[in-house]
């Protein structure tokens, strides 16, 4: 049987973008979901002739600090419009010397340390364990690369993400704990990434690197972390520009699967 081409993409903005569609088309969907709102009116537009489906992760004028975020609500709701694929952008901290400001990152992994967040839609009733060994879509990845050097934006692959719950910055010493087992250091990919596959969708995270993280014996300022984003705000939008209607062939991961032998019971 052939799979079909996927036709609409959801967008969870952050790094400085704020909305993809700056010439007024969007259209947006005020919809409630069983966890409530999520961050902001969903925008639907057309980008490169795909259907592409916009929620500003932090709402308008982010109001919303990460550990907050009703992020049960804002995949739900993509997913409920028809979201086939998700991809994310963040901003993230450099644990790295090389990794530095202006980089862009496809993490392969992450670490959780978030402490106080619904992780799942699977509360109880039917029971679901599903797997993360691979978090991120293989189909996006390779895509997303091949883009990367097609625009001039490469990425930098194969890293992983820790996830602290925020919104403070962390201590010294828990910067130095994190060299020891990642890269980058973010506080939103949890549970962004758990919830997609808990809703079998395939998912992609373009991490941007906008500061060096304390151990680099700095403290890591805000107006620094602003100031790199609005920076690199246009190359964040000239890459998904290319990206997104590079997105609509037939998948051939397994994404869509990832509940077909998960359930207990």
């Amino acid at each position: 049987m052939t799979t079909s081409p996927r036709r609409t993409v959801g967008v969870i903005g952050g790094s400085g973008i704020t909305t993809l569609f700056t010439d007024g088309s969007a259209r947006p969907h005020r919809i409630a979901t069983p966890w409530g709102a999520p961050s902001g009116p969903i925008e639907e537009g057309a980008i490169g002739g795909m259907r592409v489906l916009f929620v500003p992760r932090h709402g308008a004028g982010h109001t919303i600090p990460p550990h907050r975020i009703n992020y049960r609500a804002n995949i739900d709701a993509l997913r409920e419009l028809g979201a086939e694929a998700i991809v994310t952008m963040s901003s993230v901290g450099s644990l790295k010397e090389e990794l530095a400001p202006g980089t862009f990152v496809l993490p392969s992994q992450f670490v959780d340390l978030t402490k106080q967040r619904p992780t799942t839609f699977f509360d109880g009733g039917q029971v679901y364990h599903v797997s993360l060994a691979d978090p991120f879509c293989p189909d996006l990845t390779r895509t997303a690369i091949a883009v990367g050097r097609e625009v001039g934006i490469p990425f930098v692959e194969g890293k992983t993400y820790v996830c602290i719950e925020g919104p403070r910055f962390s201590t010294r010493a828990e910067s130095l704990h994190f060299r020891t087992f990642a890269d980058i250091i973010g506080m939103t990919l949890v549970p962004e990434v758990t919830l997609a596959r808990e809703r079998a969708i395939c998912f992609l995270s373009l991490a941007m690197v906008t500061d060096y993280d304390v151990w680099a014996e700095r403290p890591v300022d805000t107006q620094e972390i602003l100031s790199t984003m609005r920076a690199n705000a246009d190359r964040m939008s000239r890459l998904l520009s290319a990206l997104l209607p590079r997105l609509g062939t037939p998948p051939t991961c397994e994404c869509a699967h990832a509940l077909d032998h998960a359930g207990v019971g």
